[in-house]
């Protein structure tokens, strides 16, 4: 794998987790009145899963060397997660609180929750292949 593209992965990944810190502040100290109960649990399921997949992505991430395909793929698919399960989840939260429309974000999770899976999958397949488990 290109060495610049290995060096992108990072990068996203480090934003994705400072972008994390920023909008779990937000939740926590800017939204704290606004959102009712089951609004801030969904907020912060969205901030845990957000923060769970940088870390995955990082670990996926210090994995390639070299051609490593399968770990690359993962380190795709939980940023796609997290823009799409977390990402719809703030939004879905504060949809009140900013005046936005829910009717299409609903179906956006599970697409995002696929996306995790299959970093998972894709992540294991990588380890399957390239460690010796002897």
């Amino acid at each position: 794998m290109k060495i610049y593209v290995q060096k992108s992965l990072v990068l996203v990944l480090c934003l994705l987790g400072a972008l994390a810190v920023i909008i779990g502040a937000f939740g926590a100290h800017g939204l704290e009145n606004h959102l009712t109960e089951q609004q801030k649990e969904i907020y912060d399921t969205a901030v845990f899963y957000h923060f769970a997949h940088v870390l995955a992505g990082l670990y996926a991430w210090n994995q390639i060397r070299g051609d490593q395909r399968w770990a690359a793929m993962s380190v795709i698919f939980f940023c796609l997660g997290i823009f799409l399960f977390s990402g719809s989840l703030y939004l879905l939260s504060t949809a009140d609180f900013f005046s936005i429309s829910k009717t299409y974000l609903g179906p956006i999770t599970p697409v995002g929750g696929l996306f995790f899976i299959l970093g998972w999958l894709s992540l294991g397949y990588h380890h399957f292949n390239t460690q010796n488990f002897s």
